[in-house]
């Protein structure tokens, strides 16, 4: 008994003199777990406590940890890795949002360009109509923008419709003419028998198909482009399952509780857990493969009858063929028009002088408020020069999603090479499990996370892109106008995520609920579309030398000892 006594004083003395190397193990936790802004302080214990509450975290050694730090840990996690991801994505994202709004500026460009060209044909060579059909010819070019930028509008209607509005105004003026103009009602009726008289023979047909051919892959380059952007920001915001959520809190912060602040996961842990977190992601990899170059097969196909700025620049030489030919058939229109509506019915001569006068005033003032600007293109293939440049870039991006989680570890998470790293127990020289590949199938050997299946929202994001590549490479062309079949409008669409929706998640309920939540869409360009983000903060410690780490480990192992003898001995004491 005597002997016991003096074993247990001897131990008493020597842990109130060591501690836990005591209270500075926890104050180096108190100071990191402030400077990350995880929580607040007032939930860390003073000195290191036993353990047996933490559900992740779990040691048998004393842990400067609580289960309300533990939450807030996890909070941080997951919050870093998806930082992490919108960061490492923001400059990919960047890329394709401001070359949409490039090409969007372009196609604006073009459509001014075109319209004055026109605009000027029809001053030079047709001037008593030319003012006349100055709203005729803005409304055409309003439209093909609109076209251009998303409306679903029939390329063939509104061509034909500028064309009905010219035959009136044509025929009065070069097929016609007379002292005065014809009545509105006349005009109406001209209009009307236009697509039965045809007097414009094929050019009408020529240029809704040149414009719809071109027009259709424009529109098509956009509208992959933006579906670019919903992809960017699906996996920006991915849902993170609940064991990927305790894997990385086990990575991440785990090492915290053991006062291990400064340590890094070994690589080959951490591609474990990178990996399998996001395993449906890197199943987006062939399809964005297929991505990029869908779009090069379409940058190499706009050219002749589908380059867009050859077709809108080419605009007013159609019109003017178009014009000289209804001009040499002018007898016979004439006469089919007479069979159809009956002779000319024109304005009374008197209010000729007056109406002329009128018109003569007021067109010379409509040219004056509506300068003409010089018929000069940007530059020789702009459109072009511009889709090469865009792709040249994209390029560098074509494996983003199949190396993101390796990506990751190397640059931001993982430990050098020959550094000691933390292998989500303790610090060893080295990660001894094995190692995963990237995708779903390859998880089920993965000794670090449980991978159920495939996140749905990631597979309708695949679907997508699925469609969108049969559309880039043409094998499933939409109706000429229509675009419908890809969906990447204003609208929403609800999906669901995989993981599972327990406390932690916040939702309502006990157990078992499906976890919803809105797809985000991009139609032209959105706030989030600018590539602009919070600018969230990263704290990387140098790692710690392996002599003060191993040193960390044998103290902690050290003294979980220590409690184990002083226990029994406090009891005893107690019992006296």
């Amino acid at each position: 008994m005597g002997a016991l006594w003096t074993h247990c004083v001897f131990l008493l003395a020597f842990c109130c003199g060591s501690g836990f190397g005591s209270s500075n193990k926890c104050d180096e936790v108190r100071k990191v777990f402030q400077l990350r802004q995880i929580g607040p302080s007032q939930l860390l214990p003073l000195s290191p406590r036993p353990g047996s509450d933490l559900q992740v975290c779990t040691s048998k050694n004393l842990t400067c940890c609580t289960k309300k730090m533990e939450e807030k840990y996890q909070v941080a996690a997951r919050r870093d890795i998806q930082n992490l991801l919108q960061t490492s994505s923001s400059s990919l994202k960047f890329l394709i949002s401001r070359n949409v709004a490039a090409f969007q500026e372009t196609f604006e460009v073009l459509m001014r360009q075109a319209e004055n060209h026109t605009f000027a044909v029809l001053q030079q060579s047709y001037h008593n109509l030319a003012d006349e059909a100055m709203g005729a010819v803005r409304e055409f070019f309003t439209d093909i923008g609109l076209f251009l930028l998303g409306s679903e509008l029939n390329v063939d209607e509104l061509v034909q419709r500028f064309f009905d509005a010219l035959f009136p105004l044509v025929y009065n003026h070069l097929i016609n003419p007379g002292l005065s103009d014809i009545l509105p009602g006349y005009a109406e009726c001209v209009r009307s028998v236009s697509r039965d008289v045809r007097p414009f023979g094929g050019t009408p047909s020529l240029l809704a198909d040149q414009i719809a051919r071109s027009g259709v892959s424009g529109k098509l380059l956009l509208q992959a482009l933006h579906l670019g952007i919903e992809v960017i920001n699906t996996t920006d915001h991915l849902q993170l399952s609940r064991e990927c959520r305790r894997a990385l809190l086990k990575m991440h912060y785990c090492p915290h509780c053991q006062g291990l602040t400064q340590s890094k996961p070994c690589m080959g842990y951490c591609l474990n857990v990178m990996r399998g977190c996001l395993a449906s992601m890197a199943e987006i990899d062939a399809h964005w493969r297929e991505f990029v170059r869908s779009l090069e097969g379409l940058s190499a196909r706009m050219h002749g009858p589908q380059d867009l700025e050859q077709v809108l620049l080419g605009v007013h030489t159609l019109l003017h063929d178009a014009v000289r030919h209804a001009q040499k058939n002018g007898p016979h229109l004439s006469a089919q028009v007479h069979k159809l509506c009956g002779p000319p019915s024109r304005k009374p001569a008197q209010s000729v002088s007056i109406q002329h006068s009128s018109s003569s005033s007021s067109s010379s003032s409509s040219r004056e408020s509506i300068p003409l600007k010089a018929a000069v293109r940007v530059s020789a293939d702009s459109l072009a020069v511009k889709r090469r440049d865009f792709l040249n870039s994209l390029r560098l991006y074509r494996t983003y999603y199949g190396g993101l989680a390796d990506q990751l570890c190397v640059s931001e998470l993982a430990s050098g090479d020959g550094l000691s790293c933390w292998n989500g127990t303790e610090i060893v020289k080295s990660y001894t499990l094995r190692v995963v590949g990237n995708g779903i199938k390859a998880q089920s050997a993965n000794p670090e996370i449980k991978v159920k299946g495939a996140d749905p929202v990631i597979n309708q994001i695949i679907d997508k892109l699925k469609h969108i590549n049969q559309l880039l490479q043409g094998k499933s062309i939409p109706k000429l106008g229509s675009l419908d079949q890809i969906e990447t409008g204003s609208g929403d669409a609800e999906g669901r995520y995989s993981g599972d929706c327990d406390d932690e998640d916040g939702c309502s309920g006990s157990g078992g609920g499906e976890v919803k939540r809105k797809v985000s869409r991009v139609s032209k360009l959105s706030p989030d579309v600018t590539g602009d983000h919070k600018h969230h903060h990263h704290y990387h410690h140098p790692p710690a030398k392996d002599s003060e780490i191993e040193g960390r480990s044998r103290s902690l192992r050290l003294t979980g000892t220590i409690w184990a003898l002083v226990l029994p001995c406090l009891h005893m004491l107690q019992a006296l």
